[in-house]
């Protein structure tokens, strides 16, 4: 579940750890499905062990932590990718039993880094350079949803006949954007989401983009969107506060709160999709 804003506040959460030293890291065996680790976990921990966190960053949907060059070691890059249910906390897990990871930190004030994932999907990688950048760099990522443009939107996705709400979930058009939060900006821009994106106009990537910005910038704001069973938390397991400024998702049969119709749900590419079919017009020709 875990989007740009989610994602976003964990990286802030833990933005304080830079500077300071890995002391230790563990990778708790359990009898849970196991993550994807690279490199393994007995030689990502050697490897962790000693080194400075330089900063704190976020590619799309994924938190990096960028590490100082020791001994053989070159600067690395940890990318620690949240998927569904992973959370990134300096307090007490939900359970030890889904405890991915944990770095001991040389802080009294934040002593450890725990890596938490209920589902296991999601990822830690220790990359070089050049692994960096092709994990992370423009041939993988589109621009940043905080800041993408009208222009870069149609240019990537002007001449593709997916819908605009399959289309703005690709992460090579635009990163960091997911299920919730296309349902909201496309709300937010007038846009029915089954609107094919050659069928849209300059002014109509303009107001999405506009849409992506305002959206993703106010919920970074509130610290994410805690849906369902509440399992996305910040860094210090705290709840998001944007599912209470939700228009459409998650809303199916309820009152539109611009016109008072009903809210629809639909599936696009094996997602659910809201919408309100009186407020989002779908452009055919």
């Amino acid at each position: 579940m875990p989007e740009l804003p989610e994602v976003e506040t964990m990286r802030r959460g833990i933005a304080h750890l830079a500077g300071l030293r890995i002391d230790t890291a563990s990778f708790p065996r359990s009898s849970v499905r196991p993550i994807v680790t690279r490199p393994a976990p007995a030689r990502l921990r050697r490897r962790l062990a000693g080194r400075t966190i330089v900063a704190v960053h976020r590619f799309g949907k994924r938190v990096v932590l960028e590490l100082d060059a020791v001994g053989p070691e070159n600067r690395g890059w940890l990318v620690i990718e949240p998927r569904m249910t992973g959370l990134l906390l300096v307090v007490d897990p939900p359970t030890r039993t889904h405890v991915r990871m944990e770095l001991g930190i040389d802080s009294r004030a934040c002593p450890r880094l725990i890596f938490w994932d209920r589902r296991g999907l999601g990822t830690i990688r220790l990359l070089d350079a050049g692994e960096l950048a092709a994990a992370c760099g423009p041939a993988r990522l589109g621009p940043d949803g905080l800041v993408v443009t009208g222009s870069a939107l149609a240019e990537r996705l002007g001449g593709s006949r997916r819908a605009v709400k399959v289309a703005l979930l690709d992460q090579r058009a635009v990163a960091g954007i997911g299920n919730i939060y296309a349902a909201e900006i496309l709300f937010a821009a007038g846009i029915d989401p089954r609107t094919a994106c050659r069928r849209l106009r300059p002014a109509d990537w303009e107001r999405i983009a506009a849409a992506a910005r305002s959206i993703l910038e106010k919920a970074v704001r509130m610290e994410g969107s805690s849906i369902g069973d509440e399992t996305y938390r910040t860094a210090d397991n705290r709840t998001g506060r944007f599912q209470r400024q939700h228009r459409v998702y998650g809303r199916a049969g309820e009152a539109c709160h611009a016109c008072g119709g009903p809210v629809v749900r639909l599936v696009q590419a094996q997602r659910s999709t809201f919408f309100c079919p009186c407020c989002q017009w779908q452009r055919r020709r």
